[in-house]
């Protein structure tokens, strides 16, 4: 931790002191008191004093802010270890072929953003050089969350160095031929440089967070000592907007994880203006992350402002930096001098007497140019200075202004984010201000070449030999090469297989026994991750806290309320659960951390984390798309499924499409299981696909998502017979026939096929037995325990017929010939069955769980969504009426007979 009372270098440093005497009588009253009364009486006299200062209107900073300086006085700067002319013409390059990318790209229509690299190249720059660890350094090498719109310079240094040539270069935004560049980092479609997705905003900060703290998680349970990993997140001022972006602020600082560092490139502009217009974004970003506990550090001028600083003896220049708005700083960057002195140096006589020491020139240089995001020299100190702070994590707030180095036309312009191309006579202009040898004979055709100064130039050799005495390559992703984990014991899933006999159990609870079983696993159990947000005595998980221990990297600092319950809360250092709270948001990227461990550490974990269903794709789908961008593995249990299921709780708790919205997830094996052996062939399938030895052609990268349901019911055994386990995994089985479950049906009885999946299936088997028993109509019940995976078979069915192969799809195989009808039932919405109605050959209708929820009685609920026994009953004769095989009158008589 570092010291408080150590005497640190301090943005005060670089105020005038105009009266030393004074300042040191100030400090020594202070200590006088701190010794005579307390630290106390100390701490409140000040208190006492800056409420006063406020009162009578003293211009003062807010105790969260300090003075809108840099962080580090210019005389506690460290010397740039490196060769400080040869980074600056690597990054010349860098800048230049970022545009020359985007604007040849720009012809294709495929459009592209210049205008954040050109800001934040320095800030990519200096880490490269002298900070980010790549894969062959000490653990696991850092972590390096780039800002979306930076990808251009990430590609232009990576052409450099080689990974990439200018087929590539050409070729962005242009994939679908092949050997094309993703528009933004995306591990799914360039997966040996990108690992983190992060375009979708606010997601980046808050993954980032939650991947620093599973990196002590990993180190602290003995999986991988990953202490030496550090994660950095770039980001953007708008970007802070996002909700996501501060959700976890708290927690970092709260698990000081000072392995963590976000850098905000504060270039003032968002995507259609200003961030803060009428106010000051870096001074509300201090703010808000010292609050929460962050060690801040300001980068904001560059070395230009050296001078200024030391001219203004009255403090006069420091206040108006800090009372002059955004939108008017931006405004300076692109007026004159004589409207600077006027509006800017104007306002305070000091100031007038102070600009009359400053040349044009120079006045120009401070607001068009310096900034400290800019140089090498100042973002090294503030990247050290994160690094060697201890005990909380560092926010690094550096200034830029966007579209830096590409002109007037660009810098600091409302528009420039809309802006994807230069004209040659502005690459001309650009390249004469970077000093790159690029003759105007190579703009052919008005065409702007790429730079490169050669394989074997200084450049490139300075370049490569950073980055090998860093570690390799970064940005960059490795699969390293991970044995297939052992399957656990087959007893483990086959003690599902009998069912529970007379005992009612709920679908959750046995996902839960099993997750049990799996975790006491010798070879695989410590790699399972469990993660729950704070409603794990709603799942019937509590048991698991005594045996796994919930994740505290403090431990347990207290005696436990239930300490002599045999299921108390236990929190360990080494803890295998991480329970969150009440953030599904910090839970998925809990998932996305764990999930991705594989790639990332090199060491496969098989996380599942367990929700209310309806608050899972309801609220984080972005988070799930960012898991499959991600290319993460690892179980999804959506609990207390469905729309009828959660007795009381009513429509915000009910849900009836979250299989709709997985099914739009192409990483997602989505399942509605009904039984519990289902559920444990469902997770030994996933673990073999994603963990053990994939069959030929499956992708392991992808998650499953289950639904589980909180009703007790007796559990069957699981029916014998050929193919069941293929069913389940595939998506259909017949689970019984009229036959088989001893209704007698007539020789000549009317039949139809009732397909239902997850709590439904209960539904259909007490309308099987009405249909007999009542209306002599035979009912064959199948259990769809995947209506997605059907479908998408089916997809794939059809598109091996375009290119001429012979396919039928699983699920015409899996009903062919069946016999009348089919009736499709679940306690979602008709959308999630009717995912297969045009691969049915038989007569097709559903009932489902359309409409909000509402609060009642199961009972109740589903006659209301006319999905109940009765209400399939009805659906069931209107569909053998139409066909002609019951009387037309027996739909209305079973009507009037139920109520309905």
């Amino acid at each position: 931790m570092t010291d408080p009372n150590a005497i640190q270098p301090s943005a005060l440093d670089q105020l005038p002191d105009r009266d030393p005497e004074e300042t040191a009588e100030w400090q020594a009253s202070l200590d006088a008191v701190a010794k005579a009364a307390g630290p106390h009486r100390a701490a409140y006299l000040m208190r006492r004093t800056l409420e006063r200062a406020e009162g009578t209107g003293i211009a003062l900073p807010k105790l969260l802010e300090t003075d809108y300086v840099n962080s580090i006085p210019t005389s506690a700067e460290p010397a740039v270890p490196g060769d400080e002319a040869m980074e600056s013409r690597i990054t010349a390059w860098n800048r230049w072929n970022a545009a020359a990318m985007v604007t040849r790209g720009s012809k294709h229509g495929v459009g592209g953003h210049i205008a954040t690299f050109a800001s934040a190249a320095w800030l990519y720059e200096t880490g490269f050089n002298h900070f980010f660890q790549g894969k062959e350094a000490d653990g696991s090498g850092d972590q390096l969350y780039i800002q979306g719109h930076a990808s251009p310079g990430i590609y232009a240094r990576a052409f450099l160095d080689g990974r990439l040539n200018e087929d590539h270069l050409d070729r962005f935004r242009q994939e679908a031929g092949g050997n094309g560049l993703p528009s933004y980092p995306h591990p799914r479609r360039l997966p040996w440089l990108w690992e983190f997705p992060t375009v979708s905003m606010g997601l980046g900060p808050l993954s980032a967070i939650y991947q620093a703290r599973f990196n002590r998680y990993l180190t602290a349970r003995g999986i991988k000592d990953v202490s030496n990993s550090h994660v950095w997140a770039f980001l953007g001022d708008g970007e802070m907007d996002e909700p996501e972006s501060t959700a976890a602020l708290a927690l970092a600082s709260r698990e000081g994880l000072d392995n963590l560092t976000f850098v905000i490139n504060c270039n003032l502009q968002r995507l259609d203006g200003p961030v803060r217009a009428n106010f000051k974004i870096v001074q509300e970003l201090e703010a808000q992350f010292r609050g929460a506990g962050w060690n801040v550090v300001k980068s904001l001028w560059g070395t230009a402002w050296d001078e200024l600083f030391q001219l203004d003896t009255t403090g006069a220049l420091v206040r108006r930096l800090r009372e002059v708005p955004d939108a008017q700083v931006q405004t300076y960057q692109t007026r004159d001098a004589a409207y600077i002195r006027q509006d800017f140096f104007g306002k305070d006589p000091a100031l007038v007497e102070l600009a009359k020491l400053l040349s044009d020139d120079k006045i120009l240089e401070c607001f068009h140019l310096s900034r400290g995001g800019h140089e090498a020299r100042k973002v090294f100190a503030a990247y050290k200075a994160a690094l060697e702070f201890k005990g909380a994590p560092t926010v690094v707030l550096a200034q830029t202004v966007k579209g830096y180095t590409l002109g007037e036309g660009f810098a600091s312009k409302n528009a420039n984010h809309q802006m994807k191309k230069l004209t040659v006579d502005e690459f001309k202009n650009m390249r004469d201000l970077l000093e790159l040898p690029i003759s105007d004979s190579q703009f052919v055709d008005g065409v702007v070449p790429y730079g490169h100064p050669g394989a074997d130039s200084p450049e490139v050799r300075y370049l490569q030999e950073r980055r090998a005495a860093l570690g390799g390559p970064a940005p960059a992703r490795r699969v390293h090469p991970v044995a297939p984990l052992p399957a656990p014991a087959e007893k483990v899933f086959a003690s599902f297989d009998k069912g529970s006999g007379s005992q009612n159990v709920a679908t959750t609870m046995a996902f839960v026994r099993l997750i049990k079983d799996l975790v006491r696993d010798k070879e695989t159990g410590k790699r399972w991750v469990p993660i729950v947000p704070d409603e794990a005595r709603t799942f019937g998980m509590e048991s698991l806290f005594p045996s796994l221990g919930i994740y505290s990297p403090k431990g347990q600092t207290y005696e436990p309320v239930d300490r002599d319950q045999l299921m108390y809360y236990k929190e360990a250092k080494n803890g295998q659960i991480l329970n969150e709270g009440i953030t599904e948001a910090g839970s998925m990227a809990d998932f996305i951390a764990a999930s991705t461990a594989y790639s990332t550490h090199g060491e496969a974990m098989i996380p599942f984390y367990i929700f209310y269903s309806m608050f899972g794709w309801q609220r984080t789908a972005d988070q799930m798309w960012q898991l499959g961008d991600q290319l993460g593995r690892g179980f999804l249990v959506g609990a207390t499924a469905g729309r009828t299921t959660l007795t009381g709780e009513g429509l915000q708790h009910a849900d009836g499409h979250s299989p709709v919205i997985a099914a739009t997830n192409p990483a997602s094996l989505t399942y509605d299981p009904a039984f519990a052996y289902e559920v444990a062939a469902i997770v030994k399938d996933g673990l073999r696909r994603m963990y053990g030895e994939a069959a030929p052609g499956e992708d392991p990268n992808v998650f499953y998502y289950l639904t589980v349901y909180n009703e007790p019911m007796p559990q069957p055994a699981k029916p014998q017979g050929l193919g069941i386990d293929e069913g389940i995994v595939k998506g259909l089985y017949r689970f019984n026939t009229a036959e088989s479950a001893d209704l007698s049906p007539a020789a000549n009885a009317p039949r139809i096929q009732l397909l239902s999946s997850g709590t439904a299936i209960h539904w259909a088997l007490q309308a099987q037995k009405l249909l007999a028993q009542e209306w002599g109509v035979a009912a064959d019940v199948w259990s769809a325990t995947s209506w997605t995976e059907l479908r998408r078979d089916a997809l794939e069915a059809d598109a091996a017929l375009l290119r001429g192969e012979e396919r039928v799809p699983y699920v015409q195989q899996a009903l062919h010939g069946a016999e009348g009808p089919v009736l499709a039932v679940s306690d979602y919405m008709r959308q999630v069955p009717d995912q297969i109605a045009q691969w049915v050959e038989q007569d097709y209708s559903s009932l489902g769980a359309d409409g909000f929820g509402l609060s009642d009685t199961r009972e109740a609920a589903r006659r209301h969504f006319g999905v109940d026994a009765e209400s399939i009953v009805v659906a069931a004769l209107a569909q053998l009426a139409k066909r002609g095989e019951v009387k037309a009158t027996a739909v209305k008589e079973a009507r009037e007979k139920y109520g309905l």
